[in-house]
């Protein structure tokens, strides 16, 4: 249907001079110069829409609130559920409190930073975490630590002013009376350990002669050295133990070990030929004092003998003589094959007196 409206003046029409065709659609506030439509209606206002819709969220929140804490058993579980909570939050937090030490291990164990006591194997309990800790220590595990692998640790001063390549392994373990002090008191053990060690052997070592050092005192500087260290680390309260100290190699600087096995072997081949020495020694010297002994008592036999002989001649001269002739004789042809007859003797001179012998012999 035709506008009626045109010849207005553009009263009730819009910008664009003609309105739409359908009456129910939606006027565009353009179309509205007097701000009213072609019907007389007022527009809707923008600041109610907005009251209203902050009306609407007021009640959604109280409903809200109402549905949530209107019911006053809703209220009560909240109350419960919390309780349980803080009683599961109280158990774990006991539960912080058990230590389980292994076979070889043993716990010490800190009291706000303090150390209390230390703990053996098996399952054991603190005060909890913040207010207790404690640290595992292995007290059992054998460690070993090796000095001498660089020039810088293995040459050595000895006493009498030579220089020893020494290499020697030191063997130690955490003390088991005294953890605490392992974990309070040395920051790095192992470096301790090799410090301490390598210094004591070097004070060993500068007190012996470099011969004794590497052939027969070795016994006695890994002795000196152990028990040394040891005192040392027990001043230092370090709660180490010192097992062993084995020298793996103690032998002269390289530029002169062939001169220095000279010199061994030449000292050697003295020694053996100075034992050989001792040993024809020991077998001479025993016949030669038994030789010596022998004379001597022969010696002494014949001068008492002389003597006694002398004490009779002055007695009986002539018997004497002549007995002193007679044993003489009888001395001198003992051994002889001939007989000698006396002409006073009145013996046959003619019987086979030789002949008569050989048969009693």
């Amino acid at each position: 249907m035709p506008n009626n409206n045109k010849s207005n003046g553009g009263n009730g029409s819009g910008p664009w001079g003609s309105e739409p065709d359908n009456d129910d659609d939606n006027r565009s506030p353009w179309s509205r110069g007097n701000g009213g439509d072609s019907n007389g209606t007022q527009p809707p206002d923008l600041g109610e829409h907005f009251e209203k819709m902050r009306e609407r969220l007021k009640l959604g929140s109280s409903s809200g609130q109402n549905r949530q804490g209107g019911n006053g058993g809703g209220f009560n579980l909240g109350r419960f559920g919390a309780a349980v909570a803080i009683v599961v939050a109280g158990f774990a937090w006991l539960a912080t409190g058990f230590v389980v030490v292994d076979a070889g291990e043993q716990a010490t164990v800190f009291r706000f930073g303090k150390w209390q006591t230390n703990f053996g194997s098996g399952l054991r309990w603190r005060w909890p975490t913040p207010i207790g800790s404690h640290v595992l220590v292995p007290v059992e595990d054998q460690l070993q630590i090796r000095i001498g692998d660089n020039k810088s640790e293995s040459l050595m001063l000895t006493e009498d002013e030579n220089i020893a390549d020494i290499q020697f392994s030191v063997f130690w373990k955490v003390n088991t009376e005294q953890p605490q002090d392992f974990i309070l008191n040395v920051k790095e053990p192992e470096a301790a350990v090799r410090m301490v060690a390598e210094s004591v052997m070097r004070e060993v070592v500068g007190k012996s002669q470099l011969q004794n050092v590497i052939t027969t005192e070795r016994d006695r500087v890994q002795q000196e050295v152990k028990l040394q260290t040891q005192t040392l680390l027990d001043e230092y309260r370090a709660g180490i133990d010192i097992l062993d100290v084995q020298i793996a190699r103690s032998d002269p600087p390289q530029p002169v070990i062939e001169a220095f096995n000279d010199v061994n072997k030449a000292e050697q081949d003295a020694e053996t030929r100075i034992n050989n020495a001792r040993q024809v020694a020991n077998q001479i010297l025993p016949e030669a004092r038994a030789y010596r002994d022998r004379v001597i008592a022969e010696s002494r036999g014949s001068a008492d003998r002389f003597n006694k002989i002398y004490e009779e001649y002055r007695l009986a001269p002539q018997v004497t003589r002549e007995r002193m002739y007679l044993e003489t004789i009888e001395r001198v042809l003992a051994r002889a094959d001939k007989t000698v007859l006396d002409s006073e003797s009145g013996a046959v001179p003619y019987l086979p007196l030789d002949r008569v012998e050989r048969r009693q012999q």
